[in-house]
């Protein structure tokens, strides 16, 4: 019964992980429209940085949507899917944490702010392409847990939006608490990952051999 209603937990979990992943992609989309809508809180970055702001959402926005579904690995065409959009998603993150870092340095919040999303940036391009790197070793057991580690660090987009909508509700200044978001909504993702990785036994999956 244990074993059943874990499956369950971890199978609801992952849906909705991978449902608020996609909803957010599609909705940031809207910044790539001929027209887009709603964008009154981006409009500086906009105005002031639009072709690195761009290519962040494009890039962040695949990443994101990909993200969840690098969870399934199995045999078969699924695999050969895998290996594929994974490519993708590894060519995505590297953009959009470039990308993002760019927009982190020149942050108009503030150096605290930019301090915040400038570590993402660096954490989700390291986590991403160390990854990618013990996917191209055959260590897929590494790989595994480098790439939860970036997906957790993918998943600040989905965090940092159900944050923002909670500060008017608080009473705090919205700059101070954007601050604190800056690192709120990465760091105990990145946290819970780590948490979680320790107790699963992905070490254990033998390094497949190198291809010739």
């Amino acid at each position: 019964m244990t074993r059943v209603m874990t499956r369950i937990a971890t199978t609801t979990l992952f849906w909705l992980t991978a449902l608020l992943c996609v909803t957010v992609a599609l909705f940031s989309a809207r910044f790539l429209l001929p027209q887009p809508f709603m964008t009154q809180g981006m409009a500086p970055h906009i105005e002031a940085r639009p072709l690195i702001f761009l290519t962040h959402v494009a890039s962040a926005l695949t990443a994101l949507a990909l993200g969840p579904f690098q969870l399934i690995t199995r045999r078969g065409p699924r695999r050969v899917w895998h290996r594929w959009s994974g490519r993708t998603y590894v060519a995505a993150c590297l953009t959009a944490a470039v990308s993002g870092f760019g927009l982190a340095v020149s942050s108009l919040s503030g150096p605290i702010s930019g301090l915040g999303f400038g570590l993402l940036a660096i954490a989700w391009f390291m986590t991403t392409a160390m990854g990618w790197r013990k996917a191209v070793q055959g260590q897929f057991g590494q790989h595994r847990r480098w790439m939860i580690r970036s997906l957790s660090l993918t998943f600040a987009a989905v965090t940092l939006r159900l944050m923002l909508p909670i500060v008017p509700l608080t009473g705090l200044d919205f700059t101070d608490a954007y601050r604190a978001i800056s690192f709120l909504c990465w760091v105990p993702n990145l946290l819970l990952a780590e948490l979680w990785l320790r107790t699963c036994g992905w070490d254990a999956i033998p390094a497949a051999p190198r291809r010739t």
